[in-house]
């Protein structure tokens, strides 16, 4: 009788011990955290996926950005930049729209600047001529035109005013030309309202504010887009710091900024651009402050010296003299003429701004409307 109690209790836990494998296994089938971890151990699954707890799910990632370069790869284009027969100088661009018979390009100013024909290279490696539409040389932007069979896909545009610092970003660009057609680099979004000063019609005269990441950019990336993790352009890289101790410095311009543009540049309209009616100079240009015969105390370091003010011009109306020195637009700190520059060109012509400048170690302020800028 005790032999036979133990045969069965024997049978009990045999057939408990299946049935709770059985369970643990059924268990485990719709789980996701026991999936991961089955599958981790079991060698399955790579190395490098990271599993993240969040409300409940378990979101598992790759680290992979293919599914995202694939979103936007065919829109972009290699631009090419003729001179006659002969390339002068290639970049980037990408398809951000289309209508009924046209795709559009958008690309830097710089990319286009001067050409006599513009061609447009795809993914599939087809050559297409294209038609700059308009370009500005300080937003650095230009559309170019095509037909839109020509095209492969639409990029899609998001926005850069979500994105954070950290976010991962990546570029498609023809870093050096033809060879290199079609290179996509990573980093991160390393700063947003960076202002970097750049040289347009003179040296070091405009100030842009634009994205930094520290993805590689490189000569032929110009007018590309710079896409966050979602395949969303949210920039269009424009420039990168070319010093010997820097590395990993690409800068973009917004993609709202750029979008904000985009029906004048489409209508190839220009850019109209208020002005103040002052010939003016740095603090820091002595030589040309002092043959224009003003002499600044040693304690002004920052502003923008009045050197001429132009008859039937905003500024003519105002209290402004020869030798005042021009401190802020509108209450923003202008340290230079590229920053008043920046500040003035966020107004119209017709708007009234306020300019803060020092005479005689004193500050005072005076009203100036803007009058049109009109090249000589």
């Amino acid at each position: 009788m005790k032999d036979k109690n133990r045969i069965n209790q024997v049978i009990y836990l045999f057939v408990a011990f299946i049935l709770g494998g059985l369970l643990m296994y059924y268990i485990s089938l719709n789980t996701p955290v026991l999936q991961n971890i089955t599958s981790n151990s079991s060698g399955s699954s790579s190395s490098n996926n990271t599993c993240r707890a969040c409300s409940g799910t378990v979101v598992v990632n790759d680290g992979s950005l293919s599914a995202s370069v694939e979103k936007i790869y065919d829109a972009v284009m290699m631009v090419r930049n003729y001179k006659g027969e002969t390339i002068q100088s290639t970049g980037s661009g990408f398809v951000y729209k289309t209508d009924s018979k046209y795709a559009y390009l958008l690309t830097n100013h710089h990319v286009i600047d001067g050409a006599s024909k513009i061609t447009l290279i795809n993914s599939k490696d087809d050559e297409i001529e294209g038609k700059v539409l308009g370009s500005d040389m300080y937003l650095d932007l230009a559309v170019v035109r095509l037909d839109k069979d020509k095209i492969i896909d639409v990029a899609p545009i998001g926005t850069s005013e979500n994105s954070k610092l950290g976010d991962t970003v990546f570029t498609v660009g023809s870093p050096l030309g033809y060879e290199y057609r079609g290179t996509v680099t990573d980093g991160i979004l390393s700063g947003k309202d960076r202002y970097v000063t750049v040289s347009v019609s003179g040296n070091n005269d405009w100030v842009m504010k634009v994205l930094q990441t520290n993805a590689a950019v490189n000569p032929g990336n110009s007018g590309g887009p710079l896409v966050n993790a979602q395949g969303e352009v949210i920039g269009v890289i424009s420039l990168k710091l070319v010093e010997n101790e820097v590395e990993n410095m690409g800068f973009a311009i917004p993609i709202e900024y750029a979008m904000s543009h985009i029906d004048s540049l489409e209508k190839g309209e220009a850019i109209v651009r208020p002005m103040l009616g002052i010939t003016m100079v740095n603090v820091t240009d002595t030589y040309t402050l002092y043959r224009s015969g003003i002499m600044l105390d040693s304690s002004i370091t920052e502003g923008v010296v009045v050197v001429e003010i132009s008859s039937n011009s905003g500024a003519s109306n105002s209290d402004l003299k020869k030798g005042d020195v021009i401190t802020k637009v509108n209450n923003e700190k202008v340290s230079n003429s590229a920053y008043l520059r920046y500040e003035l060109y966020k107004y119209n012509v017709g708007d009234t701004i306020t300019i803060t400048y020092l005479r005689d170690g004193k500050e005072k302020t005076t009203k100036i409307t803007l009058t049109e800028y009109k090249e000589d």
